[in-house]
């Protein structure tokens, strides 16, 4: 994946202060979860990585995003944990254990029930955990109010 986000695809990733990192490899899940925030007017640009390996390099900007800024992280990420290549909770992991992160709200967006993994998440600092919904109306309804509290609503430190 590219930095360019999924809904601007001609133009490079702009730093803007407020913006969304979706970390999604299903690109279903995905699609509907961008269409579910800007049916919500959730306006803020959204970076979707693919995979956890790209999410930390995108966060702690190294890699093919070494070029970004530690300055400027999201609003809101919202995790999945089922993630090839590095898993969502060892993403949880360097996030919430690295001080430059750790204050960065991380919502978990998955399907998985599992208590194990809602109890791992919580101990590794996760803000939320939510289950997908199966059914279409009520996982547009989960991801637009998770929209409006966590990017209008919420208020952060200056990080």
């Amino acid at each position: 994946m590219t930095d360019q986000p999924i809904d601007q695809p001609t133009e490079p990733f702009s730093e803007q202060p407020t913006f969304i990192v979706l970390v999604e490899d299903n690109p279903t899940d995905a699609e509907l979860t961008i269409r579910a925030l800007r049916r919500g007017r959730i306006s803020n640009q959204i970076q979707l990585l693919e995979d956890g390996a790209e999410a930390l390099d995108f966060l702690f900007c190294q890699g093919n995003y070494a070029h970004r800024s530690m300055t400027n992280q999201p609003k809101v990420i919202l995790l999945d944990l089922k993630l090839p290549r590095i898993s969502g909770l060892e993403v949880l992991r360097q996030l919430k254990s690295d001080p430059r992160t750790q204050m960065i709200p991380v919502v978990v967006l998955t399907s998985s029930a599992e208590d194990q993994d809602m109890i791992e998440s919580y101990q590794l600092g996760v803000n939320s955990y939510i289950v997908k919904p199966v059914d279409f109306e009520q996982f547009n309804e989960v991801v637009k109010q998770l929209g409006f509290y966590w990017v209008l609503f919420n208020q952060s430190p200056l990080l």
